[in-house]
């Protein structure tokens, strides 16, 4: 640890403290301080009441400030306390209507709040600070993981050229395919950069904790038919789902879209992406052996219909 450390936590705590107004005598212009607020939200998470002992180590506040507060509830009618049918030493505290009422508009204004700090934030830095939240929130808090929240958004400034690096990155050190694949993947990329419709094609890119970790296309291959392509995961970001969130975000444009079927180009060394493929309703259509990307390679193509009545085409 660093006095550098040290003294950045205490300045990012003034600093939020500040900007959130938790110093105000009434938190966002209500009755009730940060800490009375807090405990309203915490009761109405349990509408049929809470143990005021669990209350406590919920929140981990001191019990006789706990109890002012629960006392002020009382009073102002938001709450009540009773004793606990399940063992008479303990006290049970739940919210009435008044108190439910007042915490749905606490959630209200922290909403606009929080809305209103966004508002001046471009796309990239919000995610970089929901990124940087999430990893404040792993790193300080509960040691137990849990696991890490998949976020699909469109392309934006920079992803085309993250999409051609990462791909030839990964299919070298895992398949050692050489150049010829990164071109291959520079050229679909282009075609799709230089005059994609958006009405009919598209592309996404799956991030964890505000990082990017896969990218899938969606492009036009007929009239009636549509094309997957580029479908890709890092190796950091496997076993979270991000494949199937991806191509399931896929088929849900392509159905929008109109087209009736969808197909996609893979080879059989690539074992997880088919799994994912055949988990998600394409059958194989047909299969050939030839050289490609510095080696023999078995170059299959698979195939899906496309329905409207699909529960892939709610979202």
């Amino acid at each position: 640890m660093t006095t550098e450390a040290v003294a950045a936590v205490r300045r990012f705590s003034r600093f939020y403290t500040n900007m959130i107004g938790a110093l105000r005598a009434g938190l966002l212009d209500s009755p009730y301080s940060l800490s009375e607020s807090r405990v309203l939200f915490e009761l109405a998470q349990t509408p049929d009441g809470v143990d005021v002992a669990e209350l406590r180590h919920r929140l981990d506040m001191d019990a006789g400030y706990l109890s002012r507060i629960l006392g002020r509830f009382e009073a102002d009618g938001l709450a009540v306390r009773e004793r606990s049918a399940a063992d008479g030493r303990r006290q049970r505290i739940s919210l009435l209507e008044a108190g439910r009422s007042g915490a749905a508009d606490l959630g209200r204004r922290s909403d606009a709040q929080a809305a209103a700090l966004l508002a001046s934030v471009s796309d990239v830095d919000q995610r970089r600070l929901v990124g940087a939240m999430a990893a404040i929130e792993s790193i300080l808090g509960d040691p137990v993981p849990s696991a890490p929240a998949v976020v699909l958004r469109p392309v934006g400034p920079g992803d085309l050229g993250w999409v051609v690096q990462r791909h030839g990155v990964l299919y070298a050190g895992e398949y050692g395919w050489d150049e010829t694949f990164e071109a291959m993947v520079a050229r679909i990329v282009a075609d799709y950069a230089a005059g994609h419709d958006p009405r009919r094609e598209h592309a996404w890119i799956a991030e964890v904790d505000g990082e990017p970790v896969g990218s899938v296309f969606c492009v036009r291959d007929t009239e009636t038919t549509a094309k997957l392509r580029l479908l890709f995961v890092d190796r950091k970001a496997r076993g979270l789902g991000v494949g199937t969130r991806l191509v399931d975000e896929c088929l849900r444009f392509a159905t929008r879209a109109g087209y009736r079927d969808i197909v996609l180009f893979t080879h059989d060394v690539l074992a997880d992406a088919r799994r994912v493929y055949q988990r998600a309703g394409f059958e194989l259509d047909s299969s050939e052996r030839a050289p490609a990307y510095g080696h023999d390679l078995v170059h299959q193509y698979w195939r899906r219909s496309l329905s409207t009545s699909d529960p892939l085409s709610t979202v």
